[in-house]
This record gives structure tokens, sequence and C-alpha cells, in this order.
């Protein structure tokens, strides 16, 4: 989760579930309202044999790609369950590397049930540490554009200059950068 923001680290989870558990509500976490993808969080943590949240920070963001970050995030939820999966469902068109079998599946939020799940649990751990770092960076309103590139964000960015969470590799974020040489 976190793969276009401007700022923040990139979040991916990972949920095993029993065989045939299938939650009421769960769907792509884009699709869900935040108060209800709070709730499903909460109840996906309690239902789950196992979960666990995974990040790439800003500096790896930066210093390897959003792609390898976004990887990196995966293995290190992944490797994070107390309980090995059996088989491995991520979204994306790369798997990472990762001692389970598996397969990549495009927009798999949408199809596969624990991939879904665990799109809620990443987006909920992303946008409390964005909440959070709104405490720590007034001003920037993290804590209603999460870090993406809205127009109050572009704004704020282009009146308040980067901050340490801003993702200095992005466009937007490096050419202000650039202007103040």
């Amino acid at each position: 989760m976190g793969r276009g923001p401007l700022a923040g680290p990139v979040v991916a989870a990972a949920v095993v579930f029993e065989q045939g558990v299938h939650l009421e509500g769960i769907r792509d976490s884009k699709r869900v309202p935040a108060r209800q993808r709070r709730e499903l969080s909460d109840l996906i943590r309690r239902m789950a044999v196992s979960w666990a949240i995974g990040a790439a920070t800003v500096a790896e963001v930066d210093q390897y790609n959003i792609h390898q970050a976004t990887l990196l995030a995966m293995r290190r939820a992944v490797y994070g369950l107390n309980v090995a999966p059996t088989y491995l469902y991520v979204d994306g068109t790369v798997y990472p590397d990762v001692r389970c079998p598996g397969k990549a599946v495009v927009r798999a939020d949408q199809s596969i049930h624990v991939v879904a799940a665990a799109s809620i649990l990443a987006k909920v751990a992303r946008d409390s540490v964005m909440v959070a770092m709104s405490k720590e960076y007034p001003g920037y309103g993290f804590e209603r554009h999460k870090g993406y590139p809205t127009s109050l964000h572009l704004d704020t960015l282009g009146r308040l200059g980067p901050c340490a969470i801003h993702r200095t590799s992005y466009r937007p974020v490096r050419t202000l950068l650039e202007g103040q040489d």
C-alpha cells in the first residue's frame, strides 16, 4: 500500500486464514470506506491464523525505487508471519523473493479474499502512520491526504517545501528540491 504517495513508507501485509474462512465485507481496500476498513482490520487480526505488516522506509523507497521497496515490504510481511503459509498470492506482476510457493496476480486484491484482507491491513496500517506523521509534521495535512499528491498536498508542498518523510526521488518533490539549489 502506498506506491503513489509523495510521502511516507510503502506498506504490505500478509494474512493466513484457516482453509475456507471468508469474512463478510472483505474486498479491495480502496473500495471500503475508512471507518469500515478499520473495523474489518480488527476483525481480520482476530480471525487470522497469522498476520504481519511489513514496510519499507522513505529512505529505502528513494534508495532502491518504489518497485524494489514494495517487494522488500512484501518480504518483510511474509517473514513476519508466525505461521508459514502453504501458498502465497501477491497483488501485482512480480512475485517477491520468498521461500514459499505462490504467484503474483494482477488485481489480486479484487479477486482473492486473503489478498483483499491483506490490502485492508496494509492500508489501515499506512493510514495510521500518516496520521501520526501529521502530528510530527503539522501543516502538511497528512491526516487528510495520507501523502497522496492531491491538490491540497501539492499546494502545501509548494508553500512549506518537503519535510523528512517526503520521497525525494518522486518528481514533484525532486523538482522542488532542485529549485531550492
